[in-house]
């Protein structure tokens, strides 16, 4: 528009001047050629060499403009699909995050043709065939995402293994993740998602492979990587138990790091292996060793519970433990259950009364009374039994009313019985405190 205003305003001045020059005296031309001549002024001349010019300079951009008018309705009609594209696929992505699936699949793939980037449109589009059950349309919407885009088989195929993990597809996800795996070997998130998946899966050996990587290139927290390691010797600590090998058994727990062994979790898991192969000293030599390394209740509780060959000999290991620990109850408690087994009924009783003054549980209060029974005390243990009941019942008391939480699937009152008590040699994470029913007679 300024281009024009000033070509217009030169050509006015450029007239004016022309026509105050010539005002006076118009000039005179001849021109002859042949037979032919024009006589005429030089005003004249110049004013229709300047119309003969514009109108060649419209005449030539006219045949331009012409020739190029195909070529500019090609490409207006390609911006045009270009921004219907671009309008579809925000549609699209629109009624995905509202959770509109058809309506979203729909609106992805319309114009797609056009689309600036269709590695978004193919991707959205399998995601939401995903969430409609459509898994053949998801497999062929990533199919075309690659072949649409050949150099993002990463981004393509974490998509196709996050949507397979979704869809619960874990060993198509595992498969595509290991060929993602081989093709970007240091892909931080790759790796990321395989460990979880292998966590996901119990695949433990494999899990535990990976770490070392993983804690290198800090893909997950410390703490987490941490507690996964953990899991994973535990599973594969469960595993071997299962086989029922117990020198298989021994030889795994060998293979754990030594900070690891300390780990009340693992300790624990292991001496239940153990003591499930029939292997007690085994078993007591796990929990003791970790708790020199490491005071923890739990280790303490399982320790009390273990039924050792010799319980005198563990009573005595148990009792050096006082030292620094004399208040603790789980301590009192285990070293009663060791003293019942031991049967030094007096320490026994000694140590489950300072345990029950420390802190009350009807497990304790059980095992009181049937030392009570065992010893004649017929009436004492009746009172320390009366005083588990009352645990039970203020544990009662402190569950909602009937109409404010479901009823169980199968209750105590419609068999007519009550669940058993456990068993002092059962070592467990925790003690448990169970309604006494009856009492117990003490071996």
């Amino acid at each position: 528009m300024m281009r024009f205003l000033f070509a217009a305003l030169a050509t006015l001045a450029l007239v004016t001047a022309l026509a105050l020059l010539f005002r006076e005296d118009a000039g005179y031309v001849l021109i002859r050629l042949g037979p032919w001549q024009v006589e005429t002024t030089v005003a004249f001349l110049l004013l229709s060499d300047l119309f003969a010019f514009v109108a060649g300079y419209l005449a030539i951009r006219f045949l331009v403009q012409t020739y190029r008018t195909p070529r500019r309705l090609a490409a207006w009609q390609r911006e045009r699909r270009r921004r219907q594209a671009r309008r579809a696929l925000n549609q699209g992505l629109i009624a995905l995050a509202e959770g509109k699936w058809s309506q979203a699949e729909r609106l992805l793939l319309r114009h797609i043709e056009a689309s600036e980037n269709p590695l978004i449109n193919y991707l959205a589009a399998a995601r939401a065939a995903q969430q409609q059950g459509a898994l053949d349309r998801r497999d062929r919407y990533l199919r075309l995402a690659h072949q649409a885009v050949p150099g993002a088989d990463v981004a393509v195929g974490l998509s196709q293994a996050e949507l397979q993990i979704a869809g619960r597809q874990m060993e198509q996800a595992l498969a595509t993740l290991q060929h993602l795996r081989q093709i970007a070997p240091r892909h931080e998130y790759v790796l990321r998602m395989l460990v979880r998946l292998h966590e996901r899966l119990g695949d433990w050996e494999p899990l535990l492979e990976l770490l070392p990587e993983a804690r290198r290139r800090k893909v997950l927290a410390p703490e987490a990587l941490r507690r996964l390691e953990i899991t994973a010797w535990k599973g594969r600590i469960e595993q071997a138990g299962a086989l029922g090998e117990a020198d298989h058994l021994a030889a795994l727990w060998r293979q754990v790091p030594r900070p690891l062994q300390q780990e009340p979790e693992l300790a624990l898991a292991q001496a239940r292996q153990l003591q499930a192969l029939g292997e007690t000293a085994q078993a007591e030599g796990v929990l003791r060793k970790a708790l020199h390394q490491h005071w923890d209740e739990r280790l303490v509780d399982a320790y009390g519970r273990l039924p050792a060959e010799d319980p005198a000999h563990q009573l005595q290991i148990a009792e050096g433990w006082l030292e620094g620990h004399e208040h603790n109850p789980v301590l009192l408690l285990a070293l009663g259950r060791i003293a019942v087994r031991a049967r030094l009924w007096g320490k026994a009783r000694g140590y489950l009364e300072a345990s029950l003054a420390m802190h009350p549980t009807v497990e304790g209060y059980r095992l009181l009374a049937a030392l009570l029974e065992q010893t004649g005390e017929t009436q004492a243990a009746i009172e320390a039994l009366r005083k588990g009941m009352a645990l039970t019942a203020e544990d009662a008391a402190a569950l909602p009313p009937p109409e404010d939480r479901p009823a169980p699937a199968h209750s105590e009152e419609d068999t007519g019985t009550t669940a058993p008590l456990p068993q002092p040699e059962a070592l467990s994470e925790a003690p448990s405190r169970p309604a006494a029913t009856g009492t117990e007679r003490v071996q």
